[in-house]
């Protein structure tokens, strides 16, 4: 009897397992006090001996029941192979489509004597409540007895009450060592008219209604990853259960591993097949051990389950001991999926695979055969072995056999194009001929299939025929059957008409004639075009040569290939075997024999482990393919995954440059440091989100470790550059990992992150957990970007960077590449072209995306190389930049070798003006020197002197003074004259720095001056020395800068004149027709108050107007900030209305006397007041200083500079170091820190140096650095503080990090930002 109270929602009771279904509830007899309750009437034995020998019955309550009950006869027919039938228990559990199931019940009484034998049919009577249409059967044996292993044909169920048959086909093992390991299936009903036709055919071709089971049903991959500890594997019996949204699959027992003979072993993966009929939505697993056996415990660390019917594989993170004696003592757990971890791709669909092996002598293999389906447009699956393991290789593919497989692979659409099949030439006898393949899939409605055959008639052997092992076949003709309304199947039989042709290519390999170019090693090859690709072939039987790739020789191949269309790329490697593997390959030609069309893959490389970048893999591009290479930025970004089969023909702009250009997407550079503390790593995947206002925060970022490293080490830096959503002003970045196991924790001790389009970098020291048993528990953390150091660095402008090699034998090159880029608003450092595996080839344009100094308009570039490599000659062509904020392209041209040899000059370093818009922005001249040296004594020098110009547009390079018009250079109170031709006019000098390197015999030198004459300006520059340039004189420095002398003319004078620009926004009622006022505050005192009027005659302030005002002022210097404001033109008070406003976008403030531009971005709308006390106050966003401004500031200075080293074990150092320091105004060059008999940095100390230079304005960076020589070179630098000496301020660079490349990120050169 079951009682329940009533007002309870009868909701909960439907959820039980054993379902009742609607129709029962109904059935509440009510009794008193507000119950209900049910009578079960049983009235019958349950026992083996008496009545109808039943264990199991199902009972209605009493009264008057929908529920009735039903008689279903199952008839189980087992195979005709050899040992099919077995001695196991079998089991059985019928379900309907909505009234639940039968439960499992024992299939125990037979009308044959010996149940379930070789070609017999069973048959079973099983009495249960009615469940209406059936949907599936769960039908499973214990494994017991001596031969357990089961071949089920298929199971029939009549429903007596509807006189109905439902046909459920098997056509499997269910056995531990055979097919996929399971011992228990899930079968759906399939259409009487399969059956029947199936069983009609019988004698020739198996059985073929797996694919239909297959197709209803889901295969789930289950790997299982056993923890590296002691004593973590088990040899207890496992089994799991996996729970969906709509049902769950019953215990499953994983017996067979695919990849472990002994399974649940110390780190080791397993891999088992569970099949099941829709279970809906994965969403728990429950996965335990029976504690049988010796050593029991476990430790599981994952599960991960596959689906490819589904395109989802979910990661279940245990981490646990399964263990009566550990951890908690449960021996199963339930586990989640870590929602992080599940990746999804486009779901794969069945294909029924039938392989038919010849019947001549030695037709058959034991090796492992592998098949490649391809679909249209160069679409394929995947390589996919036939045969799960070496036994299933021995027993397939024996001669007049015939072998079907059901293999679940990517959709390649509705044609299948061609197919590659072949096999590794492992086994004994591995030579095979293939008679032909057949490939059978569903109709998309699932009523019927489609079934496509590839004749082949060929070996695949390396001793017969071609020797080929591989072989490439098209369809012939396709079969399809219909299922019909009325239960027919209607068959239709056509041939393929336009099959693609089998085209005969002819391969030419040329090994490059230099040292020790040819090889003893395996080539391969492999040829895409635009319809897909020939898969790998070996280089086997040179046509041409006996002993193939050998120095200056060419070698040829036949291939044959089913037609790749127009050919774009190849991929040659080599397998680095034999003696002497390194291998110079020059170009690679094919000719397709059937279209005599040639296409040239040009290489001039090395494919060595030893040599260039260490790579025995290449991919070559045709030469005149213009379409997508992958050499577009480097950083690990989704958006620019092109697929490689994607069409090759059109020239494609990265969708990165696209979204760079749409400013939707923008780098950030994120360094993350990993803390000391014990088990302070992970191997867990580390992502970043970067929030902004709003809730507009980027994707989820992952920070992907680069190639060869495999976690965050303790004490690790690890620096990654990923693009993201540009969230305007960052307020908040969350960091966290995926591992959801106790053993993932990580520490993160400190986290950085550059903006260079904002120009700011945001310094985390965090030193907090991310785990699941430390600290807070959390694995992942939300950081307020108040809680962050920020530093301003200078903002950085997105250029597409377009290098473009020449054509020409060996032109390109594997030295590192060095540009620098000069503007009108002054001059980036010197940048890495990064390589990147194959840029700056022969022949190719290289474009990828980098950050430059916002300087533009841009006047030169100056490209150098370092000569070194295995190739160190490159032929650069020409350098584009094009800006992706305003698409400005500015092209720069050279045209030339850069090398020690091939260039006539041997120089490494070239200077290009830039052409904006076919104008050149930069004159040719020729710079002529006077070197004045003074009459004084001793003021002649030998050593060598070296000297930079700076002018308007940049600098001139370092110009070494070689030529002079005297033989000996240098004398006392003598005039050198140097003359530099094609040179690029730097405008208008301001100053000159100078040097010698200290050699010779009496080396000190007394500079008097020196003149600069520019031929196309024709003009004259002086600049004043009067100082020694010596070690024992003066203040003992080696270097000077000088002033250039033309420029003291301009005074400046007390009053000046102001050009004021606003621009209105460009929005709905942003304009207004009343006045504007504004006062400038600068460094030098605050501006009377200019009104800037509106009148009826001329309007000013309209919608996205620009409007041009002047004043005349005093000169207030610097302008840091401005006052605005907004009143009534009449100035009654009357006017000012609450609800008017004047949207202002950004106001220009110049100063007429020396041209300085101050920009002010405001954004603001601005309401109108009477008093003049409402008012917004806006900062200067940005100087553009002008020439003459800067020229006029160039005074010299004496720098004092103090360098404290830190005061851990170690800190100190004996190497050279070296100090750059950088201001508004230029930089000093790069200066050694030494002091004469001193030793300097030690742990600790702090070190004191005095540098002279001309002024170089408000101090943005320095750059620290040192050369690693000496015994103990490692350097811990606590900060570095530099005073102007004349004005006093002081700016302190902090840094706290080691110059140590055996420590953190092994930085020997340290850029630092002042703390302001």
């Amino acid at each position: 009897m079951l009682k329940r109270l009533s007002g309870k929602a009868k909701e909960s009771d439907k959820k039980k397992k054993k379902k009742k279904s609607d129709e029962e509830e109904e059935e509440d007899t009510k009794a008193e006090g507000g119950m209900d309750v049910y009578t079960f009437v049983a009235h019958r034995w349950l026992a083996k001996d008496e009545g109808d020998k039943e264990l199991v019955v199902e009972l209605v309550p009493d009264g008057e029941s929908d529920l009735e009950e039903n008689t279903y006869e199952v008839h189980v027919l087992t195979g005709t192979m050899w040992g099919a039938g077995t001695d196991a228990n079998v089991f059985l559990s019928i379900y309907g489509m909505e009234r639940g199931d039968t439960g499992e019940r024992q299939l125990k009484r037979s009308n044959n004597l010996n149940k379930f034998e070789k070609g017999q049919v069973d048959v079973f009577t099983i009495k249960a409540i009615d469940l209406g249409e059936l949907k599936k059967l769960r039908i499973r044996h214990d494994n017991s007895g001596s031969r357990p292993s089961w071949f089920l044909e298929r199971v029939e169920i009549i429903d007596l009450k509807e006189s109905t048959t439902y046909y459920f086909p098997c056509q499997r093992w269910l056995a531990v060592e055979e097919d996929d390991g399971q011992i228990a299936r899930e079968l759906v009903p399939v259409d009487e008219a399969f059956v029947k036709k199936d069983s009609e055919n019988d004698s020739q071709s198996p059985a073929t209604l797996g694919l239909e089971q297959k197709a209803k049903s889901t295969t789930y991959t289950v790997k299982v990853k056993t923890g590296d500890k002691k004593n973590a594997g088990t040899d207890a019996n496992v089994f799991i259960t996996l729970y969906g949204s709509k049902d769950d699959t019953g215990i499953v027992s994983l017996k067979a591993s695919k990849i472990n003979k002994n399974k649940f072993e110390r780190g080791k993966v397993d891999e088992f097949t569970v099949e099941s009929v829709d279970i809906g939505d994965l969403k728990k697993i429950k996965i335990g051990h029976d504690n049988t056996g010796n050593s029991t415990g476990w430790f599981l660390e994952w599960v991960e389950i596959d689906a490819p019917s589904l395109g989802q594989c979910l990661k279940f993170p245990c981490g646990r001991w399964l263990d009566k004696s550990e951890d908690d003592g449960a021996i199963e757990r339930i586990i989640f999926p870590a929602e992080l971890q599940t990746v999804e791709y486009i779901p794969f669909v069945p294909y029924e695979i039938t392989v038919y092996t010849s019947d001549i002598f030695g037709a058959g293999t034991d090796a492992d055969v592998f098949i490649v389906l391809y679909g249209s447009d160069g679409i394929c699956t995947q390589q996919k072995s036939l045969c799960l393991n070496k036994r299933e290789q021995r027993m397939y593919f024996e001669r007049n056999s015939v072998n079907q497989f059901i293999v679940e692979l990517e959709d390649i659409g509705d044609i299948i194009e061609k197919i590659r099949i072949g096999h590794n030439g492992g086994g004994l006898n591995s030579g095979w001929h293939l008679d032909r393949v057949t490939i059978r899939r569903l109709l998309p409605n699932g009523k019927g299939s489609e079934t496509v055959t590839f004749p082949c008639e060929r070996w695949l052997a390396k001793s017969e025929d071609d020797g080929e092992t591989i072989r490439e076949l098209v369809p012939s003709d396709i079969f399809t059957e219909k299922l019909l309304k009325d239960g027919t199947l209607k068959q239709i039989e056509e041939e393929v008409e336009d099959a693609l042709e089998v085209h005969t290519y002819k391969i030419s390999v040329f090994t490059g004639d230099i040292y020790g170019a040819g090889t003893d090693a395996n080539v391969f090859l492999n040829i895409y075009g635009d319809l897909g690709d020939m898969g790998e072939r070996k280089l086997s039987k040179s046509e041409t040569n006996f002993n193939k790739f050998e120095r200056g020789q060419e070698d040829t191949f036949t291939i044959q290939a089913v037609d790749l269309g127009i050919l774009y790329k190849i991929k040659i490697r080599h397998d680095n075997s034999m003696f002497s593997p390194d291998w110079f390959l020059e170009k690679v030609e094919i000719l397709d024999e059937t279209t005599e069309e040639s296409f040239v893959f040009l290489c001039e490389r090395w494919l060595s482990r030893k040599k260039e970048d260490k790579k025995i893999e290449r991919t070559l591009y045709e030469q005149s393919y213009d379409g997508e290479r992958n050499s577009l930025d480097g950083s690990s970004l989704s958006v620019s995954s092109q697929d490689s089969n994607a069409n090759p023909k059109e020239p494609r702009k990265s969708s990165l440059v696209k979204a760079a250009e749409e400013g939707s997407l923008i780098p950030y550079h994120i360094t993350v440091t990993t803390g000391t503390e014990y088990d302070s790593s992970t191997d867990s995947r580390v992502f970043i989100i970067i929030m902004g206002p709003q809730k507009v925060q980027t994707e989820r970022l992952w920070l992907d470790l680069p190639e060869g490293k495999d976690e965050f080490a303790d004490g690790s830096v690890e620096k990654f550059s990923v693009w993201g959503l540009d969230v305007g002003e960052i307020k908040k970045v969350e960091v966290g990992h995926d591992g959801a196991t106790p053993e993932s924790c990580w520490m993160m001790e400190e986290l950085n992150i550059v903006v260079p389009t904002k120009g700011v970098m945001y310094n985390f020291v965090c030193k907090c957990w991310l785990a699941r048993d430390k600290g807070d528990g959390l694995t992942s953390r939300i950081l307020n970007i108040l809680d962050a150091e920020c530093v301003n660095i200078g903002i950085k402008i997105l250029y597409e960077v377009t290098v473009v090699t020449g054509d020409i034998e060996s032109g390109g090159t594997d030295a590192s590449i060095f540009m620098t880029v000069f503007g009108s608003n002054g001059n980036t450092e010197e940048m890495v072209l990064e390589k990147n595996g194959d840029r700056f080839e022969r022949g190719q344009e290289d474009s990828f995306i980098m950050e430059i100094a916002d300087i533009a308009p841009l006047r030169k570039m100056r490209v150098r190389t370092d000569g070194k490599g295995t190739r160190p000659h490159w032929f650069l062509e020409r350098i584009t930049l094009k800006n992706l904020t305003n698409q400005e392209v500015a092209t720069f041209t050279y045209g030339d070798w850069l090398s020690k040899l091939k260039n006539d000059k041997g120089s490494l370093v070239c200077e290009m003006p830039a052409f904006i818009n076919d104008e050149q922005m930069m004159e040719d001249t020729t710079y002529t020197l006077q070197v004045k040296t003074s009459d004084i004594g001793g003021a002649g020098t030998d050593a060598n002197v070296f000297l930079i110009l700076f002018g308007e547009y940049g600098d001139s390079g370092t110009l070494p003074l070689k030529e002079s018009n005297n033989s000996n250079k240098f004398e006392r109170n003598q005039m050198d004259e140097f003359s530099f031709s094609e040179m690029l006019s730097l405008g208008d000098l301001c100053k000159v720095r100078i040097w010698h390197d200290n050699k010779g015999i009496a080396p000190g030198w007394h500079l008097e001056y020196i003149d600069v004459m520019d031929s196309a300006l024709d003009k004259t520059f002086r600049f004043q020395c009067d100082r020694w340039l010596a070690k024992g004189e003066d203040d003992g420095q080696l270097i000077r800068e000088l002033a250039c002398a033309n420029n003291d003319i301009l005074e400046l004078k007390e009053r000046t004149a102001y050009e004021i620009v606003t621009v209105t926004s460009d929005r709905e009622d942003a304009d207004t027709k009343e006045n504007i006022w504004i006062i400038l505050e600068g460094k030098m005192g605050r501006s009377k108050e200019f009104l800037m009027e509106n009148s009826s005659k001329k309007r000013r302030f309209e919608r996205g107007a620009t409007d041009i005002f002047q004043f005349s002022s005093k000169n207030v210097g610097d302008i840091a900030a401005i006052c605005v404001g907004h009143c009534p033109k009449d100035g009654k008070k009357s006017s000012a209305k609450a609800d008017v406003f004047w949207h202002v976008q950004e106001i220009t403030v110049t100063e007429m006397e020396l041209c300085n531009k101050y920009f002010f971005r405001c954004n603001v709308k601005i309401p109108l007041r009477y008093k003049r006390r409402d008012y917004k106050v806006f900062e200067c966003a940005k100087v553009t200083e002008s020439f003459a401004s800067k020229a006029r500031s160039l005074v010299p200075v004496k720098y004092e500079t103090i360098v404290v080293t830190g005061f851990e074990k170690g800190a100190g150092t004996d190497a050279n170091v070296f100090i750059t320091i950088y201001g508004l105004n230029g930089d000093s060059g790069k200066r050694a820190l030494k002091q004469k008999f001193r030793n300097l940095f030690e742990r600790g100390k702090t070190n004191r140096f005095y540098l002279e230079t001309l002024d170089m304005g408000e101090l943005k960076k320095v750059r620290i650095e040192h050369d690693n020589s000496g015994l103990a070179p490692g350097w811990l630098v606590e900060r570095v503080e530099i005073t102007n000496s004349a004005t006093g301020v002081t700016t302190i660079f902090p840094c706290g990090k080691w110059l140590d490349e055996n420590r953190g990120d092994g930085l020997i050169c340290r850029d630092l930002f002042p703390t302001h």
